[in-house]
């Protein structure tokens, strides 16, 4: 690994950003900080520094992510209340219908693509709740970022929290906050409670391409190459059809299979299946060890009913076709 405190190492570092607010369509004067951390580092890092006791915010629990910022809330002191879907839909007026013009309220969060359950929200419905109310809005698209439709601005998003490892297609490692100019407004207002994860100081290392304690330099090099690929091959807009496409053709290639789709809300980025004739933990266990195809498993509530089938990375129409082979020799054999 390259040593990182040079000029070097900081140009990479600047470009990552300005390619990180390009592609998030940021409104002007907004700035993104890189955390060495998983996603969870990163929401923690948002609950800690924009948010206070002051706050009264509106949490989506659709699934063990929206449960995760309801948590970080009780633990840091926010006062909340959980705007809860039906299971395996997504968010409706109907569901923000008694909060509508409430006073009190002064933040929304929301895991746009709630990736326990695969379903995607609507952030249309979301962004003008949120407007009309005169919330601050908090959205996690670690899951979603790349492959779905997502700008900060038009949408009215004040911070968006993205993951290395999703579409951005690197290993995990890394998780970007990325924030609009009244979000840099709050970091500045509330105290500092976390000295790693302190965005002030995140940000202000980040001036001259720096992070205030050692970073996974070998992530972010990593994530500089793919970047500048993503500019390379047409930006967000061609990153987005690609994962659609691989998306929408799975999507039509299992139809014939005893799997149905869980959610009718679904982001390109995964394929949440219930398996009608077997458990989904057994599925993806015969998938592993004898075809040597990995699937995404759920982990409790959700172990044996579903599973997940991702369309990021560098996946391809020959690998959905693996996969669709391998289940119909499973069905020929009676495992499904």
């Amino acid at each position: 690994m390259p040593y990182f405190r040079t000029p070097e190492f900081s140009q990479v570092m600047l470009q990552n950003e300005r390619l990180m607010l390009e592609f998030s369509g940021a409104p002007e004067g907004s700035r993104s900080v890189f955390i060495t951390g998983s996603g969870t580092a990163s929401m923690e890092a948002v609950v800690m520094n924009l948010l206070d006791s002051g706050d009264k915010a509106l949490v989506v629990d659709g699934g063990s992510f929206g449960r995760r910022f309801c948590q970080l809330c009780e633990i840091h002191g926010v006062p909340f209340d959980r705007v809860v879907p039906s299971p395996g839909r997504s968010v409706t007026a109907d569901d923000l219908k008694c909060f509508d013009g409430v006073g009190g309220y002064t933040a929304f969060i929301v895991n746009i693509h709630e990736t326990s359950t695969g379903v995607r929200y609507d952030l249309d419905l979301i962004g003008d709740f949120c407007r009309r109310n005169g919330l601050f809005l908090i959205v996690d698209a670690i899951s979603s970022f790349l492959a779905d439709e997502i700008d900060m601005e038009y949408s009215g998003i004040d911070v968006l929290v993205v993951g290395s490892q999703k579409a951005l297609a690197c290993p995990p490692g890394i998780s970007i906050v990325v924030l609009s100019p009244e979000a840099l407004k709050r970091v500045e207002r509330i105290p500092s409670k976390c000295m790693y994860l302190d965005l002030k100081d995140a940000l202000k290392n980040g001036e001259r391409g720096q992070t205030p304690f050692t970073p996974a330099v070998s992530v972010l090099l990593q994530i500089n190459a793919r970047l500048r690929e993503i500019k390379a091959n047409g930006g967000v807009d061609y990153e987005v059809s690609k994962t659609k496409a691989l998306a929408e053709d799975f999507r039509k290639k299992i139809s014939d299979l005893p799997f149905e789709m869980v959610s009718q809300s679904m982001s390109n980025a995964v394929t949440p299946l219930h398996p009608t004739t077997a458990k989904a933990s057994e599925v993806f266990s015969i998938l592993k060890d004898e075809y040597g195809i990995w699937i995404c498993p759920n982990g409790g509530e959700y172990a044996e009913y579903m599973f997940r089938v991702g369309h990021i990375g560098a996946l391809t129409e020959k690998d959905n076709d693996a996969l669709i082979s391998a289940l119909l020799d499973m069905q020929c054999r009676g495992l499904i």
